[in-house]
């Protein structure tokens, strides 16, 4: 088992990409910290994965939660050894009616809650044996859609942040992110199902015919966070299925 024996968190991980990484970190053989906003949905989840699980809710837009998160980990389980910053927001909105609060909340979530959560880790991590911070990017740090301003600018600043922790932080501590395309998770199901996202019209824009799986994002996560990828830092892993390749809207 490719991370046996690490203490690993993974942030926003109740449901969606957040919970099949830490299903495949649990399968891998990590101890996983499940998080959530809320405490119950937390335990829930982590109950759900084994019983080496862990659930602590935290709201991470904030530094008092992402110190609780991290702190309250190294208290049970004595250190991180992983962090995944999956946890974050949509936000669709036409610019021009984009409000300063909608456009806070979302880099508070987005940006400020990985930096936070980043930097009191990656503190432990130096001081100890170093480890392994992802970020969760997406495709929409590199290709402009409209009406997504807010979120696709913190993804985009996401992707700098990764390159520049991984600098400071080397080589005791790397530093990658992931940058999912359009994955087929249920909340693509609730918007397919409410008639505001067409997949078929995606599928045909995909060079590979198809959304993504949030299992295949989650095997990049093993991926990174294992040994395997000993020399990669500093890097982002598109996961799109070729739409950034093929080039048209």
């Amino acid at each position: 088992m490719k991370l046996k024996g690490q203490v690993a968190i993974v942030t926003g991980s109740s449901r969606g990409i957040g919970r099949a990484v830490a299903e495949a970190f649990a399968r891998e053989g990590a101890r996983v910290v499940i998080n959530s906003r809320d405490q119950k949905t937390a335990a829930l989840a982590a109950a759900e994965l084994g019983e080496e699980a862990i659930g602590i809710g935290a709201d991470l837009a904030t530094e008092a939660g992402a110190e609780a998160l991290i702190g309250e980990t190294i208290r049970r389980c004595g250190r991180v050894d992983i962090l995944v910053n999956n946890a974050g927001m949509p936000m669709v909105r036409p610019t021009l009616e984009l409000t300063l609060e909608e456009w806070q909340r979302v880099l508070d979530l987005n940006l400020t809650g990985p930096f936070l959560c980043a930097q009191k880790a990656a503190a432990s991590m130096l001081g100890g044996e170093g480890g392994v911070i992802l970020n969760m990017a997406s495709l929409t740090a590199f290709a402009p859609f409209p009406r997504r301003l807010a979120y696709a600018a913190s993804k985009a600043a996401l992707v700098m942040m990764t390159r520049i922790m991984a600098v400071e932080w080397a080589p005791k501590v790397r530093v990658n992110a992931i940058a999912p395309g359009f994955i087929f998770t249920d909340f693509t199901k609730e918007l397919v199902a409410e008639g505001r996202l067409d997949v078929e019209a995606l599928k045909r824009r995909t060079p590979q015919g198809r959304l993504g799986s949030p299992d295949e994002v989650a095997r990049a996560a093993v991926f990174l966070a294992s040994d395997d990828a000993g020399f990669i830092t500093g890097e982002t892993l598109v996961i799109d299925g070729g739409w950034l390749a093929y080039g048209f809207t």
